[in-house]
């Protein structure tokens, strides 16, 4: 049988559909104004042209008459799936993460009828820090529902803006030991104390020093010379509370003369307000020096109020970091000899082995935190059709160490009065 013609009616019609198709192309391309969109985007005209190709194999049938709004549209109100999971996941294959950039155009996803402005509701409802962990020096904790430069910006803060007190000046009245005068002076600045600097003031060049912007601390250590060698640690440290005993100068010109130290205390610091407990080194086991037989050591050491933008000595944490928290997923049920292979290629034992009712033995995610991403799990062939290794963008793994000045969770409550003043500074200048 022969096929039947198609009608010119018909035929005019089906060229009419590649037109009304290219200016739909165009018009939505033109509102696309993010690269998830143009994903979006390439996903619809595929599903455009695979209708128009199908239309167009048909022979010996009448075309159907399809008006411009019959055509399929993306969902108003909801991104589709894939564009939500490069949203709000880090993707990492074999060869490098994808997808690592924050949205935060607020019009990013306007054409598909999603509001991506900031609501601070939503951050309220979303927001939240679970605690992991915490001791005298460490502490870990979840942030939930922040944006990676909110969470930078807490570390910075606790790096280079949170003050503390440290040793800014010493005075060196004997050193016959092998190290000069100027590394002692080093080593004895990056000593961290144990002193809540909330209970001090800082000092300017024009301040003389006194009970509340200056600690004073003496060492005076001798080695005998029949003796053995001694360690000098930073417990030979010994706090002075009536302030500076090194004699600045002396006048005798008359019985009202006065001896000047280099510190002008009016009281005892022992008797101020807040000390509970004695001022001192953070660790009482730090080397400052070695000496040998007939060696001596006699300083004093000022230390003052500083944050760690000034000098590193201040910085009251010896590290302060965050990572996104690891997401593994198995996209297929992984069992036998390839589950076992699983388990053997993650070097942090991600990954573990458990039993199926029906029998068997399958692989499954059991410390998902532990992954490093080094992604050997999907290297090899065909493995990144099985695992998947992702990033969750809004939930930040954090570590507080302190170096023993303030405990981590002080540490992080001050961070937060910080960030609020920086808050309200800008609210005050661009009112």
């Amino acid at each position: 049988m022969g096929s039947t013609p198609v009608s010119k009616d018909a035929d005019e019609r089906l060229k009419l559909i590649p037109l009304l198709c290219s200016c739909s192309f165009v018009v939505f391309f033109f509102r696309c104004i993010s690269q998830q969109e143009i994903c979006s985007a390439t996903c619809w005209i595929g599903t455009l042209k695979g209708n128009f190709e199908k239309m167009s194999d048909v022979k010996g049938q009448k075309t159907p008459k399809i008006p411009v709004w019959d055509l399929p549209d993306v969902p108003k109100g909801v991104l589709p799936p894939h564009i939500e999971l490069q949203r709000t996941r880090v993707l990492c294959t074999s060869e490098a993460p994808t997808y690592t950039e924050s949205v935060q155009y607020s019009g990013a996803y306007a054409s598909m009828g999603v509001d991506n402005s900031f609501s601070f509701a939503e951050f309220k409802k979303n927001f939240k820090v679970d605690l992991v962990s915490l001791d005298e020096d460490d502490m870990e904790f979840d942030m939930i529902g922040i944006d990676a430069a909110i969470a930078n910006a807490f570390r910075r803060i606790l790096i280079a803006e949170l003050p503390t007190m440290a040793i800014q000046s010493v005075f060196i009245a004997n050193n016959t030991s092998v190290i000069p005068d100027e590394s002692i002076a080093h080593r004895l600045g990056l000593v961290p104390l144990k002193i809540d600097p909330r209970l001090f003031d800082y000092i300017s060049e024009n301040d003389e020093p006194n009970e509340k912007n200056t600690i004073v601390f003496k060492l005076h250590v001798r080695c005998e010379k029949k003796g053995p060698r001694l360690s000098v640690k930073s417990n030979e440290l010994k706090w002075l509370p009536n302030g500076s005993e090194l004699l600045l100068d002396e006048s005798t010109s008359g019985s009202s003369s006065k001896i000047r130290t280099r510190t002008s205390f009016s009281r005892s610091q022992d008797l101020l307000s807040g000390f509970k407990d004695p001022i001192g080194p953070g660790n009482n086991d730090i080397l400052i020096a070695r000496l040998g037989a007939g060696q001596e050591i006699e300083l004093e050491a000022h230390a003052n109020k500083g944050i760690g933008r000034t000098h590193a000595k201040w910085s009251p944490v010896a590290t302060a970091w965050y990572r996104m928290l690891p997401e593994i997923v198995l996209l297929e049920e992984i069992k036998g000899d390839k589950a076992e292979e699983l388990v053997k290629k993650c070097p942090v034992k991600v990954f573990d082995i458990e039993d199926i009712p029906e029998g068997g033995r399958r692989a499954a995610v059991a410390r998902p935190r532990a992954c490093t991403l080094c992604r050997e799990c999907i290297r090899g062939d065909d493995w990144e059709k099985l695992v998947a290794v992702r990033r969750v963008k809004d939930h930040f793994i954090f570590r507080i160490e302190s170096t023993g000045a303030l405990p981590p969770d002080v540490l992080f409550t001050e961070a937060l009065k910080i960030l609020e003043q920086k808050c309200e500074r800008v609210i005050a200048e661009l009112s």
